[in-house]
């Protein structure tokens, strides 16, 4: 099984195609959300998604009869979940529930890579080289050109950043940051399915705190929540996350984070064709930017 996940992310088509895929489906996370939360608290909605998904992948554990994590791996993967899937999460539904729009959100995230870059040359000693650090600069300015359309645009769809908001998207940025880093370096041995399963156990029994403490837990099952359900388990939870796995497994953290600046862009065109959020001239000059800087930053040379 190791051997067989070795050779997968070392395929040239892998290389290829994975990066993309992950930003097409990790994009569309920030539309469920919108999609969904109007029919359900977010909390709630995260606690029900969280459920599904463990239920989901216990039976795909058995059925598959893969490999369990060892008793002393247990901790370092609680602590991936609680932050990649319980604060990283848990912040950015939060932020999108009370007023935050799902670009604007997107948009505070993808500052991930600075932070990446930076810390993964204090814990992991990541070598990060000039062109790398010039596309990080280039992705910066092109997501902060498409967060500057979407703030100055005539009825910026409903943009609503307050301190709560403000708050609860850092938390989010630096719970996904932490999380990304906390994998490369404790996590990369972990059996992917079983790991997983332990990650989103933990998320779920941090989540289940906020839901019961603060929301009523009224849920209107309407088709559009369902969908989006379905859609946020499915494809985000299981396909997005377990790609993002491989990953961190195959690339340096400063690579693989990279790939979260053509998350807003992607999910600024989204909303487009879903919500009719406007997309601009500037925010294409800034899907452009954001585009070379990812290129410049995947391209750079790998280190040994």
């Amino acid at each position: 099984m190791p051997q067989h996940r070795t050779h997968l992310t070392s395929h040239p088509a892998f290389a290829a195609v994975a990066p993309w895929l992950f930003v097409l489906l990790w994009s569309t996370g920030f539309i469920g959300a919108r999609y969904g939360l109007p029919y359900v608290e977010p909390f709630t909605f995260l606690l029900i998604r969280f459920i599904i998904v463990i239920t989901l992948l216990l039976g795909l554990a058995l059925i598959l009869r893969v490999p369990w994590p060892r008793r002393e791996q247990l901790g370092h993967i609680a602590v991936v979940g609680l932050l990649l899937h319980g604060g990283y999460l848990g912040g950015v539904f939060y932020a999108i529930d009370h007023g935050m729009s799902a670009g604007i959100a997107s948009l505070i995230v993808s500052l991930q890579p600075i932070l990446t870059a930076v810390l993964a040359q204090i814990t992991l000693r990541e070598a990060v080289v000039l062109r790398q650090w010039i596309g990080l600069l280039l992705g910066f300015v092109g997501a902060g050109l498409v967060l500057l359309e979407k703030l100055i645009a005539p009825g910026a769809d409903g943009v609503m950043i307050t301190i709560p908001t403000l708050i609860a998207i850092i938390i989010a940025l630096f719970s996904t940051t932490g999380g990304t880093l906390y994998q490369k370096r404790h996590g990369g041995s972990m059996p992917l399915i079983t790991g997983t399963l332990v990650q989103y156990i933990a998320a779920g029994a941090l989540i289940l705190i906020p839901a019961f403490a603060f929301e009523q837990r009224v849920i209107n099952w309407t088709p559009q929540l369902l969908f989006a359900l379905s859609w946020l388990v499915f494809v985000l939870s299981l396909g997005a996350i377990l790609l993002l796995m491989l990953l961190i497994r195959a690339n340096s953290s400063a690579r693989v984070t990279s790939l979260f600046y053509l998350v807003p862009p992607a999910t600024a065109l989204e909303a487009y064709f879903v919500f009719g959020e406007h997309f601009g001239l500037m925010a294409i000059a800034g899907v452009i930017l954001a585009s070379v800087g990812v290129a410049l930053v995947v391209a750079g040379p790998k280190q040994a």
